[in-house]
């Protein structure tokens, strides 16, 4: 849900208007999403074309409540190690739009970017929204089939991946055209690491990249808060990272808490080093939050 609402404020904000066009972006094409939040998003931007103002959905109250599944999956995911981030993300989302006497205060003293002109070509701009609302509904799949799977692995199920995804299209909320591209995935092989290495969704976000990425920077630049996309963009340039800077954290941490570090030639080895040369060899030990 705050993906598609990531879609609407980026389209209304950037472009000034809210026309006909953004209609086009409920338009399932190669497996897109469709769902009750959607088609709920679809039928509030309709209302606005219709009524040529503001629509239901617009003047309804701008602040989110924060309860249910969520919170419990955001939870789920720290317990477990998991990044789920998109679903972190959605439930910051709601709790920032929760302050809405501060965030009245703060419009007030803090300033964003100098006004930012549109000046590209709307229609194209709409794909690249599109696009980039596909793609990070990919990710946020991919990453909770992530913690199904180490749920799985703590407490000893043997899940079938593959069904959950279809008993979701039969819900009240998802619905997603793409679950039965999901089902495929795990069919073609049950031991499917990640959603984002199975050929089909791996060329669906290629496909998406290139407009994924003008999306989130043209609403960077423009002030305007996308947590879902940025979010999923960032896990993706992640993900696909062999090496990433986490060595730096882990130096950091011996640095100023002597919680040691592990050698890439030495694997299981932890050591400490004395950084400022006056702080000895003593350690701390290992430990499990």
């Amino acid at each position: 849900m705050i993906s598609s609402r990531n879609w609407y404020h980026c389209w209304i904000l950037v472009t000034s208007s809210l026309t006909e066009e953004i209609l086009n972006i409920g338009t399932p094409q190669d497996g897109a999403e469709t769902s009750r939040p959607r088609e709920f998003y679809l039928w509030g931007a309709e209302s606005v074309v219709e009524r040529k103002g503001p629509g239901m959905a617009h003047r309804s109250c701008q602040e989110g409540t924060k309860k249910g599944t969520g919170k419990w999956t955001a939870i789920s995911a720290l317990e477990y190690g998991v990044p789920v981030t998109l679903i972190g993300e959605a439930v910051f989302a709601r709790c920032l739009s929760s302050l809405k006497d501060e965030r009245i205060q703060a419009s007030k003293k803090l300033k964003g970017p100098q006004k930012f002109q549109f000046d590209g070509d709307k229609k194209s701009f709409l794909e690249d929204i599109r696009k980039a609302l596909y793609a990070s509904k990919i990710i946020s799949y991919a990453q909770g089939f992530m913690l199904l799977r180490q749920a799985a692995t703590e407490f000893g199920w043997t899940l079938n991946y593959g069904g959950i995804a279809l008993m979701w299209r039969g819900g009240c909320i998802i619905r997603s055209v793409f679950l039965g591209k999901i089902k495929d995935a795990f069919d073609r092989n049950p031991e499917l690491q990640n959603l984002l290495l199975d050929d089909f969704f791996k060329s669906a976000v290629e496909n998406c990249q290139d407009s994924w990425r003008r999306a989130v920077s043209t609403g960077v630049q423009a002030g305007i808060p996308m947590p879902c996309f940025t979010t999923a963009l960032s896990f993706y340039d992640g993900y696909r990272h062999e090496m990433l800077p986490a060595s730096l954290i882990q130096a950091q941490r011996d640095y100023f808490g002597a919680h040691t570090y592990e050698l890439l030639a030495k694997p299981g080895q932890f050591i400490h080093t004395n950084w400022t040369g006056h702080g000895g060899t003593v350690s701390s030990s290992s430990y499990n939050a």
